[in-house]
């Protein structure tokens, strides 16, 4: 075996565990972070960050080819909450919520909430419909293998920064809270619970 080619393994074995200690990481429950200096967020002990309403980032514009091979723009559900889970079908805290997020959102609908899932880290789409069929999840997933969707999100707004993260948009089109940890049904409601309320 050649130098180079001894070499050309390592740097292959190395940026592999890199990536794979980054999904473990990524994936491993969420944490309470942010909140301080100017971020205009404060995250609660439950690991809610919120915002005050006239405090809030405006959402950026999502849109793109849906798990399903289907086109959605965000801006088709203006005027509505939109809910926003970013998970993996290899994510295990994306599938304990899965069934949480499945159930809110229908109960939810005919109150002018919508969920959407930003699929991200998945290299086909295959495993992400089994995903979704498995857990029952009626509503579109964006399609984002690579994370460019996520990027989109401005450094220092409620930016998802793990995976699962949730975000909820409020009828104006502003972010509004997120978490970064796999959610029971009892603290999605909790966190929108609030959104709901406002006028």
């Amino acid at each position: 075996m050649s130098v180079r080619t001894s070499r050309s393994r390592a740097a292959l074995l190395s940026a592999g565990a890199a990536a794979l200690a980054l999904t473990l990481s990524a994936c491993a429950g969420g944490g309470i972070e942010g909140g301080g200096g100017q971020t205009g967020f404060i995250t609660g002990t439950d690991g809610i960050a919120t915002v005050k309403k006239g405090d809030r980032d405006t959402a950026p514009d999502l849109s793109g080819k849906t798990i399903d091979g289907k086109q959605l723009d965000l801006s088709a559900y203006q005027g509505k909450i939109i809910v926003l889970n970013v998970w993996g079908s290899w994510c295990a805290p994306c599938r304990a919520e899965a069934p949480n997020l499945a159930k809110v959102s229908e109960d939810l609908a005919d109150r002018g909430v919508q969920f959407v899932g930003i699929n991200t880290r998945d290299t086909s789409t295959r495993p992400a419909i089994a995903f979704e069929k498995q857990y029952k999840v009626e509503y579109p997933s964006l399609y984002d293998p690579t994370g460019k969707l996520l990027l989109r999100f401005e450094k220092g707004s409620l930016n998802p920064q793990l995976i699962p993260s949730t975000l909820v948009v409020d009828r104006e089109g502003k972010l509004a809270a997120r978490t970064q940890q796999a959610l029971s049904e009892e603290k999605l409601r909790k966190m929108l619970d609030p959104i709901l309320a406002e006028k």
